[in-house]
């Protein structure tokens, strides 16, 4: 059983892409990323005749063999699961835990990456569909990448106000092809015959894509169509405003997250090279910039620096100002 725990807890840290500065863990993640970029060649590579009969052999091996590992590290990563600290079911079982984590996104996406390759053994399906979805083992990456993983999470805490931009920006594309079914029916009944077919003309406009296959040509047209392009313009920047706005407020909580670490450690005196190194795999872990991670270490070293000094130094007894060394001497009166 111990021995059991302790498999679990290496296989936990190897597994764990931030989790730790294993070495071991640091060169698994890199294999994945190779073979998860050499499977997406292969499946473009499969599309062009001339490779597909020549290497139909070696990519069908170069599959399973990828298969076989994409499955073994999904199984490996719900089994070690448990082992995280939000992990609440200690001492009751891990049943629902495990469930929760296979329905977390990427824990999806590690499903959808070895999906296809089942589905076409044992489900008698479109083998074109099943290309398709073994593109979704480029996700993957995601898992690997900070950038990508910030990006999830201002995702997930706008996605509320991304609904209701894209429900607005749904509703006024409605409006816009219904005003040019009315205005340009007669005018061009086989581009504006009905309101679904003049939303194809709504999509292009308020896009700003403007192919110019459906134009209006009446004068109440034009003008109508006019303002809405206009329109289109502001509504499509808003759901890219938003991701950017949230976008600085993650950065910025990482620069405060890592503010805090140094403040912490600054607290104990002269840093150590092990609170370095700490220090160096947390500005990893949230993804910082190690020019813009130094410059603010410094400059809270300085500001520590300088409390020090104020708190240490000596005080005029009449202005309660610090008193800087050799002008003691030069206060005092001459006999």
């Amino acid at each position: 059983m111990l021995a059991d725990s302790t498999v679990k807890s290496q296989l936990f840290h190897i597994l764990q892409p931030y989790g730790s500065n294993n070495q071991v863990g640091r060169w698994f993640d890199w294999f994945l990323i190779v073979l998860i970029i050499a499977n997406v060649i292969a499946v473009m590579a499969e599309t062009v005749p001339n490779i597909k009969l020549e290497y139909a052999q070696f990519l069908l091996w170069f599959e399973v063999v990828s298969v076989s590992i994409f499955t073994l590290e999904y199984v490996a990563r719900v089994w070690v699961c448990v082992l995280e600290e939000e992990c609440q079911f200690k001492g009751k079982g891990y049943f629902m835990y495990r469930i929760r984590y296979m329905l977390r996104p990427m824990s999806i996406v590690d499903l959808l990456a070895i999906l296809p390759f089942y589905l076409g053994v044992f489900v008698s399906v479109d083998l074109r569909v099943l290309r398709l979805l073994r593109l979704t083992r480029m996700l993957k990456l995601g898992r690997y990448s900070q950038s990508m993983q910030t990006l999830n999470r201002v995702i997930a805490n706008e996605y509320r106000v991304l609904i209701a931009a894209l429900a607005f920006l749904m509703m006024i594309m409605v409006l816009a092809a219904t005003g040019m079914y009315y205005l340009e029916r007669h005018a061009q009944p086989e581009s504006f015959g009905s309101i679904p077919q003049a939303l194809w003309w709504s999509v292009i406009t308020l896009s700003t894509v403007g192919y110019g296959d459906v134009t209006p040509i009446t004068t109440a047209g034009r003008f109508f169509s006019a303002l809405f392009i206009l329109m289109g313009v502001a509504l499509f920047a808003l759901p890219a405003g938003i991701l950017a706005s949230s976008f600085t407020e993650q950065m910025s909580q990482r620069r405060d997250k890592f503010r805090l670490s140094v403040l912490d450690m600054l607290t104990t005196g002269q840093l150590t090279l092990t609170q370095l190194d700490e220090l160096e795999h947390i500005r990893k872990k949230l993804g910082l910039d190690r020019e813009e991670a130094e410059l603010l270490f410094n400059s809270l070293r300085k500001q520590q620096e300088s409390a020090e000094q104020k708190s240490t130094g000596k005080h005029c007894p009449t202005c309660n100002q610090p008193i800087i060394a050799g002008e003691e001497t030069q206060s005092k009166p001459s006999k």
